[in-house]
């Protein structure tokens, strides 16, 4: 493993002071919510793959002793979720995106990440370049645990963590850029959590609570009617089933696994 300290750029160093510092609408939190109602997978390590796709079809393949066996970096960054809360500092371990690219010939711009469960999130490739994603893979100084998308979550901090795929079993390059699940629904495309007022497109299809807040406490995150209709439908295609619980629409949140 390299020694090698990661900071994400436009995070860590960018400038704070109090009251200041965090994207517009972020709250600060000391905890590591968990936002997913659907069943989280278990997927073992000696069955883990992880496929790099480029667009005319070519295949990179790499098991979990594989993809062990390349050079990891510690990171430490802030990360943000669109249902309002920011964590700062925190710290994983991960192999870069720009290693599985290595030597990969492609006139892509666009990529797909995709998940154990059938989740998608599409991103520029510019995005996964020059020190900016990673397969992550340990969190905290400890394997990365199932909930939070273990064994490997793809890491691309300077977006909405929506984009952070869980469970990440590969990506796809592509010459057209294509929606991933939650932006097929309605999210931006992008997510870039410094212009919040882009985050979702044509409705605010969020209403939620800082968190911390008590009177959220516990509960899945809701969304709005239109989304939650939506996502239910997609969730049941994709096999996902609702968790139990007093929100009308936790079955909404069963692939809301980016997070």
């Amino acid at each position: 493993m390299s020694d090698e300290k990661i900071v994400s750029p436009g995070f860590v160093g960018r400038r704070r002071t109090a009251g200041a510092g965090l994207p517009p609408g972020q709250y600060l939190t000391a905890d590591f919510p968990v936002l997913s109602a659907g069943p989280t997978p278990h997927v073992q390590r000696e069955a883990w793959e992880f496929a790099l796709t480029t667009e005319s079809g070519e295949v990179r393949k790499w098991s979990w002793k594989e993809f062990s066996s390349l050079p990891a970096v510690p990171i430490t960054t802030d990360i943000h979720c669109v249902t309002r809360w920011s964590k700062l500092n925190t710290m994983w371990e991960g192999v870069s995106v720009d290693t599985l690219l290595e030597g990969v010939q492609t006139s892509a711009d666009f990529a797909m990440a995709h998940s154990y469960g059938g989740y998608t999130a599409n991103l520029p490739l510019a995005d996964l370049r020059d020190g900016k994603a990673w397969i992550a893979f340990r969190y905290d100084g400890a394997e990365l645990a199932p909930e939070h998308g273990g064994p490997a979550r793809l890491l691309v901090p300077h977006l909405y963590l929506w984009k952070s795929a869980k469970w990440v079993n590969g990506i796809t390059l592509m010459l057209k850029d294509t929606p991933g699940f939650w932006e097929s629904l309605g999210y931006n495309n992008y997510g870039d959590p410094w212009r919040r007022g882009l985050s979702l497109s044509r409705s605010h299809a969020l209403a939620t609570r800082p968190v911390g807040d008590p009177r959220t406490a516990g509960r899945v995150v809701r969304l709005a009617p239109r989304l939650a209709g939506a996502g239910a439908a997609r969730c049941r295609r994709l096999g996902h089933r609702a968790a139990d619980g007093d929100d009308p629409h936790a079955g909404a949140n069963a692939s809301s696994r980016a997070f």
